[in-house]
């Protein structure tokens, strides 16, 4: 069976190029790319997702209020569960298996469990956690994501809190 003929290219538009299909594409894989590989730079290294420079985290899994460089406010930022779900799935999930091999082949005693496979299991996933949260927190923010009808939500419940922190303590 011959293959079928292209369809014909639609007439130009007076005045106006006609722009290819493909170069569209190109423009929008690439610009795909830059934006993935921003977000994962800047939550590997823990950096502002809007600068690149300020800190992103005060603390080992506490994400700071603000941009100290550019002052971008870090309320968007709910990974909620997301670090350890992504941990226990891509990480601990894979070594369970090396875990029961590791049972099953060599018959250990439960002490040896204690020593290899207890740590073998569990500094992974902790370590993975910092990434994988700056991961998450630069991804809402270059996606401008947030659950569906919850703006006012949202500003409500950010609002109440900046409140209560400005607040004189002892009221």
């Amino acid at each position: 069976m011959p293959p079928a003929a292209p369809d014909p290219a639609p007439p130009p538009m007076a005045g106006k190029e006609t722009v290819r299909p493909e170069i569209v594409e190109a423009v929008v894989t690439e610009d795909a790319r830059a934006k993935w590989r921003w977000i994962f730079e800047a939550g590997w290294r823990g950096r502002c997702p809007q600068c690149g420079e300020g800190r992103m985290f005060r603390r080992w899994l506490k994400v700071a209020d603000r941009c100290e460089v550019c002052g971008l406010d870090y309320d968007f930022a709910a990974p909620d569960d997301g670090p350890a779900f992504f941990s226990l799935c891509f990480i601990a999930f894979p070594l369970l298996f090396l875990v029961v091999w590791f049972e099953v082949a060599l018959e250990p005693a439960w002490w040896a469990h204690l020593i290899i496979s207890a740590p073998l299991m569990i500094v992974p996933c902790l370590l993975a956690l910092h990434p994988i949260k700056g991961w998450l927190v630069a991804s809402q923010y270059v996606n401008k994501a947030q659950e569906a009808g919850t703006d006012a939500l949202w500003a409500e419940m950010h609002a109440r809190a900046k409140r209560a922190k400005d607040a004189p303590s002892g009221e």
